[in-house]
């Protein structure tokens, strides 16, 4: 089931910190990269986000999207799923649970260009590239953005 999120609840924030870290540091393996910010992030600081938080749940929270929303557009900041659920269709269903929910925006997205199944999806979405960044020397993010 997906739902909102209170990410300022301290027991949620905990449940979303533990999946972050686990993903991000496959994320951080994939780019050879140790400096994701989300996996300095304390739960603390995870509770005080702007962002909106959206759940994937079935006994157990599996998945989390995080976004923000400015005018007509719809920023994807963070999409994590608990390694034990890895290519199960959360991410999927997450992404196209926020399409739906925001038809007729425009949406933006960025991960690490070595992150090549986060690629995957945002391109089987039809997210197209509009930038590479180097965030350290020879590590990129590709940022993405779809008109939906």
């Amino acid at each position: 089931m997906i739902s909102k999120l209170n990410h300022q609840d301290e027991q949620i924030a905990k449940k979303i910190y533990q999946i972050q870290q686990a993903a991000y540091r496959i994320e951080a393996e994939l780019m050879g990269f140790n400096d994701i910010p989300q996996l300095h992030e304390t739960v603390q600081e995870l509770q005080k986000s702007k962002e909106l938080f959206i759940g994937y749940s079935q006994e157990q929270l599996q998945g989390v999207i995080s976004y923000q929303v400015e005018e007509e557009t719809v920023d994807i900041h963070r999409l994590v799923v608990d390694p034990i659920y890895f290519r199960q269709g959360i991410g999927k269903k997450l992404v196209s649970y926020l399409l739906k929910k925001y038809r007729g925006y425009k949406f933006t997205v960025s991960t690490g260009t070595a992150n090549k199944p986060a690629i995957g999806l945002y391109k089987m979405f039809g997210f197209q590239e509009s930038n590479l960044i180097q965030v350290a020397p020879n590590i990129y993010c590709t940022q993405f953005y779809l008109n939906n």
